[in-house]
């Protein structure tokens, strides 16, 4: 109760201490204006226009205020005002600006966009260090739309939406607003404490719109998206674009703005179109207006994306700082039509000299408790931006909507229309659901987990589970069973499981299961169902070995703190070996399939394995070094952090074997590293070491096994944990072992820049690896490919030339791969 009296008192206050000024701004035809820059002069208190041109802005103080109205290609203007306790209405009329052709001379032999741009980037390392340190308040709007929405797409009904389009199948998706509070130091070092954060229809979500995602420099040399786009005034500009000077005009300080038009080079690279305003005598930014295209970051969904950001600028700090931003874009794949803005205002700047030492943290964003749960009085007090009444109808439609969506009728009415049972439902799968109290029950039908391998012949399973979620702590646990049968060997096996998320904050995971199963002797499981029963069936390659085993175990994993995850695994089982069973195929010829025993592949009655007993003890540690997070009230949300590799560490201990000689000790590291290389790409690397103690006797169940491929085809994102052309089973060790992945990608900086070649709008994709295991000579592969190959928008194969080398070249094929 005090803390509601509390909010309620500081709502009042804050509403009583600002004055407000409101208004629209429009053309001299009476257009509205979205988006202009609207601040007090000499101050960095500002806010933009929405696509009404409705503006609204809060003064700290009453008095007489000069407030400037600024917009690209229109006269700045200032309005004088005298506020008191009563909101003032302003209707702002801006005229073009008249842009001088004439007004820059520098040499008439050179062309004078060219020295404009030289001196910015000879000034941006100062002009960048003005801004080096800020803190400023911080608001942010996403509004995600769609147009004429299918009804189907792929055969598949889509109806997740029908409740909030209209009967064109058109309207608002998505709309989520952010207040926050920003820290932040140049390159990258940001804290920020958000306040507030709305998402319509979902009185428990938080946005994702927040002051890292709208860290847009353009005195960086590149600007991060899916690939690093370079900005007009980067260090090297010159090799990406052309520019041409539009002319120049004076803003109401009679500070010189000179209109620079940015071309492209070669339209296949990461560059933008549009224009740069660049101030005469400093050199800084005034204005950007760009775009650029999917095709030019690689992003087949995206068709354009457009960012413009404006710069106020106070006469008593001499500092230009960007204070409003917008950021356009439409998408479209398989018939959807997205387009979205995400609108950004920073305001109440301050430049300190320093920070403390302990200023910033892992800890990047901190939302506040109940940021989540801010009442419309609130918000209708902080908002700097008018909602639109196509946002305000949003949201009241939303909430209507979510308040009917929480009742127990409707969601039990919903439940009633998707728990309808019908026959396919026993090939294919079922669920049952209970909305209102949050748990399922989930069937799943043999037609998805048959497959076919040369132990069990065709084979397949059913299962049952129970599942139930805490939303408020997003935690959930789960329980089921599954009964698998081989139909060539004749065997029933079941399995049952216990697993729950304990907490999100200290991402703790708890889970047992046991039973009878078949598996894989690599643990990794290198080789699909699905592939192994094309490559079986239509090849009569039968790569997949298996061993029999009736185990029970537990895992338990938790955060002991921030970057550091511990794991403790335990297992009692029996392994036993298992036989081929079939010969069945779909093709008629004489080749045999090899046999179950991966060492002896024609020998069909040694096994690999005798039958034994054994526990095993894991206990692992994964270091993430640097690792950032997010806090919310429900929990902690890791970032991760690509400057610095991810180690991880593993000891396994086997005990209480059957036999002493399958008892043993092994220690094993693991590292991650991905590089990016500004706009030159980026290389992945994974690397993996090992070594085993009092191990000479050890099943082979035990052994290391790594990640071969013999099946010439990739599918997902897997080529930096695995070899392309290594047999399974060839070099499996209980010794040391060391191996090593890694692979260039391009991100298009070469192929972008070949001609006929960047039509292909492709990827160069390098790649090495290595094997070293005691007494084998090193394994190696080297491998050149492309990827993002397709066409339009379908842009998933990979197609890699690779040559394999032992002790001298061994040999060479193609490998085909689809990323999803």
């Amino acid at each position: 109760m005090k803390k509601k009296l509390l909010s309620a008192l500081f709502l009042l206050l804050s509403t009583i201490a600002l004055s407000q000024i409101k208004g629209k701004v429009s053309d001299e035809k009476g257009n509205p204006l979205p988006f202009v820059n609207i601040f007090e002069e000499n101050t960095y208190n500002g806010t933009t226009s929405n696509d009404q041109g409705q503006f609204e802005l809060n003064l700290k103080t009453s008095g007489s205020h000069t407030i400037v109205f600024q917009y690209l290609g229109y006269k700045t203007i200032k309005k004088t005002v005298t506020t008191d306790k009563t909101p003032i209405v302003l209707e702002i009329i801006l005229a073009e600006e008249n842009i001088i052709l004439n007004e820059v001379v520098i040499n008439p032999k050179d062309n004078p966009a060219n020295e404009i741009i030289r001196n910015a980037i000879k000034n941006k390392k100062e002009n960048s260090a003005k801004t080096a340190k800020y803190t400023a308040d911080f608001y942010s709007r996403g509004i995600f739309r769609v147009k004429n929405l299918p009804k189907t797409i792929l055969g598949q009904k889509i109806d997740f939406f029908d409740e909030i389009i209209d009967s064109t199948r058109s309207g608002i998706l998505y709309l989520s607003e952010t207040v926050s509070k920003v820290t932040f130091q140049k390159p990258d070092k940001m804290k920020e404490e958000i306040l507030a954060s709305k998402v319509s229809g979902n009185d428990n979500g938080f946005s994702f719109n927040d002051a890292s995602s709208a860290n847009f420099d353009f005195y960086d040399n590149y600007l991060e998206f899916d690939v690093n786009v370079v900005s007009p005034i980067a260090d090297n500009a010159f090799n990406y674009y052309k520019y041409q000077f539009e002319g120049s005009f004076f803003t109401e300080n009679r500070q010189q703005i000179n209109k620079i038009k940015i071309i492209p080079r070669r339209e296949t690279e990461p560059v933008m179109s549009g224009y740069i305003y660049i101030v005469d005598d400093t050199y800084a930014i005034y204005a950007v207006d760009v775009s650029f295209t999917g095709k030019q970051i690689q992003n087949p969904a995206l068709n354009t994306m457009a960012l413009k950001q404006s710069f106020s600028y106070n006469s008593t700090s001499k500092i230009w700082a960007k204070n409003t931003q917008t950021l356009d874009f439409d998408a479209g794949m398989f018939g959807v039509n997205i387009s979205g803005r995400f609108t950004y205002v920073f305001s109440n700047f301050e430049f300190p000299e320093k920070f403390a030492k302990k200023t910033f943290t892992a800890e990047v964003i901190r939302f506040e408790e109940n940021a989540n749960k801010k009442d419309d009085a609130f918000w209708n007090t902080i908002r700097p931006v008018p909602l639109t009444s196509e946002e305000t109808t949003d949201y009241l439609k939303k909430d209507a909507l979510q308040e009917k969506k929480k009742s127990k009728v409707y969601l039990d009415s919903i439940d009633a229309k998707k728990n309808k049972f019908g026959l396919t439902d026993i090939l294919n799968g079922y669920r049952y659901s209970n909305s209102y109290k949050k748990w399922s029950i989930n069937y799943d039908g043999p037609l998805m987990n048959t497959s076919f391998n040369t132990v069990q012949g065709w084979n397949s399973s059913i299962g049952l589970s129970y599942f139930k979620r805490n939303e408020d702590k997003n935690t959930y646990y789960q329980f089921g069973s599954s009964l698998a049968y081989g139909f060539s060997d004749e065997r029933f096996r079941p399995t049952a499981y216990f697993s729950s998320k304990l907490s999100n904050k200290s991402k703790s995971y708890l889970s047992v299961f046991g039973g009878n199963a078949v598996n894989q002797f690599n643990r990794e499981e290198p080789i699909s169902k699905l592939i192994n029963t094309v490559s079986t069936l239509f090849f009569k390659d039968n790569y997949m070995k298996l061993y029999e085993k009736n185990y029970i175990a537990a895992n338990f994993s938790r955060e002991m703190f921030n970057g550091l995850n511990m794991s403790l695994g335990l297992e009692y089982s029996e392994r036993k070996p298992i036989f081929n069973s079939t010969d069945y195929t779909f093709i008629k010829n004489d080749d045999l399939y090899t046999s179950n025993n991966p060492l002896l592949p024609f020998d069909y009655t040694t096994s690999a394995i005798d039958r034994h007993n054994l526990v095993k003890l894991n206990v692992g540690a994964r270091i993430k070094f640097g690792q950032e997070y997010i806090t919310r009230p429900d929990g902690k949300y890791n970032l991760g952090n690509n400057k610095y590799p991810t180690l991880s560490l593993n000891y396994e201990k086997g005990f209480g074997g059957s036999e002493d000689n399958y008892n043993y000790d092994k220690i094993s590291a693991r590292v991650n590293y991905d590089v990016t290389l500004g706009n030159k790409g980026e290389i992945a690397i994974n690397s993996k070491a090992g070594k085993f103690f009092n191990a000479e006797g050890i099943s082979f169940v035990d052994y290391n096994h790594f990640n071969g491929n013999q099946t010439h085809v990739v599918f997902g994102s897997s080529y930096t944990n695995q070899f392309n052309f290594l047999p399974y089973y060839l070099a499996s060790t209980n010794d040391s072992y060391f191996e090593t992945h890694m692979e260039y990608n391009d991100k298009g900086f070469i192929m972008n820049k070949i001609p006929l070649l960047n039509k292909l709008q492709s990827k160069l994709v390098l790649g090495f690896k290595n094997l070293a295991v005691p007494d084998r000579n090193p394994y190696q592969e080297f491998s050149a490919g492309l990827s993002n190959l397709g066409f339009g928008k379908f842009r998933i194969l990979r197609i890699d030339y690779v040559r394999t080398y032992q002790n001298g070249y061994q040999g060479d094929g193609v490998m085909f791969g689809l990323n999803f």
